[in-house]
């Protein structure tokens, strides 16, 4: 007979807050359920393209010797939704329903009140430049093979069910995810270095993907 004990539980896919000076874990964020879908986008930074000469091409797509070159890696972005659900661990006790986990994903795209006091002390002291405040590195998870750092560009949230305190027990959230590169952190970000290790990772896969012949396109006498 098999125990449910026996069975494997799913790997859970998540958010890790990463300091980003030390590369030291701040916080896992463990989603409680895995999304069913994740929508992708993969937009390749082409030289040359539309609105980029790329130095000697007069027509609007670009010099023609740019046509197969790469300014740098891909933009992609990610989106899914995410649920929440207080009434799914009726063992863990929640006073103020799902108002920590919500407050935690928000906190992602929010400076701390630390910040802004010392954002406003510099401002009072005359401080004519301020550089905008830096956020921990955040990565996100899905599985071994996707672990990558992102930026948080999206969260729109759905509150559908509450308590009699009116503490929110219900949501689903939608979020959108950038894939930082190492064309958007500075060099020796522990984040370019983690991008590095997606890609790889990546290739990796791409070589283990089995090839077609040009038989099977119709192409059985060549190109």
């Amino acid at each position: 007979m098999t125990r449910y004990a026996d069975i494997p539980k799913p790997i859970r896919s998540g958010i890790v807050v990463v300091d980003p000076d030390l590369g030291i874990p701040q916080r896992i964020i463990v989603l409680q359920f895995n999304p069913d879908t994740l929508e992708r986008q993969v937009a390749p930074q082409a030289a040359g393209g539309e609105g980029d000469s790329g130095g000697g091409g007069g027509g609007s797509g670009g010099d023609r010797n740019e046509a197969l070159r790469l300014k740098g890696p891909a933009q992609e972005t990610w989106k899914f939704t995410a649920e929440i659900d207080a009434t799914d661990q009726l063992d863990v006790a929640a006073p103020e329903g799902i108002h920590p986990e919500l407050a935690v994903l928000e906190m992602l795209v929010q400076p701390t009140t630390a910040q802004l006091l010392a954002a406003s002390k510099l401002t009072k002291k005359g401080t004519i430049e301020i550089s905008p405040i830096e956020t921990p590195l955040t990565l996100f998870t899905w599985g071994s093979k996707r672990v990558m750092p992102v930026r948080l560009t999206e969260l729109s949230v759905n509150e559908s069910a509450f308590d009699v305190n009116l503490n929110p027990i219900r949501a689903s959230l939608s979020i959108g995810l950038k894939v930082l590169t190492v064309s958007d952190l500075p060099a020796g970000h522990p984040g370019a270095a983690l991008y590095l290790a997606h890609l790889a990772q990546k290739e990796q896969l791409a070589r283990r993907a089995r090839g077609g012949t040009l038989a099977q396109l119709g192409l059985g006498r060549g190109i």
